[in-house]
């Protein structure tokens, strides 16, 4: 118990200073750019346009709307942070109990291959991932529509119980699960891919005789870790951009937005157009070639 209030203590810090990047990230997912493109200079001193990076774009929404709103959608964000963890370690702990359960004679981590070990671990992983995120959706949703309102100025979702009570009038239960798929499923693959590259590189790249060999495998876990996330992150948009999607917001309607009927339908479209990357980075951000900007729209086409 202990260590799961460690967690969350931990987890609600970070959370806290990594909400403005978060925010400002949501919103160049969505395709906002408040900012006009300016010249500058890329890493090799050659001239290029490029687009508001972190800190000009943070600076913009603190003219707006002070320091503070910076900060919008935290509430929601810290809630399915804390429920989450919650979560995850309980089902971690049952799988744990489970274990010390079963009798001596039948332990099977001895007996069980170093990739059997990992697939089994990565399975039980995977199910406390999932549960946390099926409980944590809807905060999450609200996340979002909290943080995309400073597109059209709304305050339509003002707190977390106003906006339960909203979403469940205009969309129903489904409403809570918004672009749910395509994030469960990043977070399963991305989980996997993970896990098993690391245990490739761990088995048959590195070699234990090595000196400070655990540091090493450590941080092939953190670079795996990283490369899957790179991998799957088009699964992190496409759920971002359904959760907003036609929900009565300036930000996912059109023209700012077009109405995608499906998350598969989103993936398309945004495959067609060349933006499965969009957000991804937020600094020595470079001008889509062949987009126009639109000044009055605030966006490109």
């Amino acid at each position: 118990m202990a260590d799961t209030c460690s967690q969350m203590l931990l987890g609600s810090g970070l959370t806290v200073l990594s909400h403005p990047l978060m925010y400002i990230k949501v919103l160049v997912q969505v395709g906002h750019e408040p900012l006009p493109p300016s010249l500058g200079r890329n890493l090799f001193g050659r001239q290029v346009y490029q687009l508001p990076g972190f800190f000009a774009y943070a600076k913009h929404i603190v003219t707006i709307d002070g320091k503070a709103g910076l900060f919008k959608g935290l509430a929601p964000r810290l809630c399915a942070g804390t429920i989450g963890t919650l979560v995850h370690s309980k089902v971690l702990q049952n799988y744990q109990k489970a274990d010390k359960t079963e009798e001596p004679g039948n332990s099977q981590k001895e007996d069980l291959s170093s990739l059997q070990q990992v697939v089994k671990e990565t399975a039980r992983e995977m199910v406390a991932r999932s549960c946390a995120t099926i409980v944590t959706h809807p905060f999450h949703v609200i996340t979002l529509r909290c943080m995309v309102q400073f597109i059209g100025r709304e305050t339509k979702y003002s707190g977390v119980f106003d906006s339960v009570v909203t979403i469940y009038r205009e969309e129903g239960i489904l409403g809570f699960f918004a672009g749910f798929i395509p994030r469960l499923l990043g977070d399963v693959i991305s989980l996997w891919l993970c896990n098993m590259l690391a245990h490739l590189i761990n088995t048959y790249v590195l070699d234990n005789s090595m000196s400070h060999v655990g540091e090493i495998k450590n941080c092939s876990q953190a670079v795996t870790g990283f490369f899957a996330s790179m991998l799957t992150y088009p699964f992190l948009l496409v759920s971002n951009l359904m959760a907003v999607n036609n929900c009565g917001l300036a930000g996912g309607l059109p023209p700012n937005a077009p109405a995608y009927p499906s998350w598969v339908d989103c993936w398309r479209t945004l495959s067609r157009e060349g933006n499965m990357s969009r957000g991804n980075s937020l600094f020595f951000r470079k001008m889509p070639a062949g987009k126009m900007y639109a000044v009055d729209q605030k966006r490109f086409f």
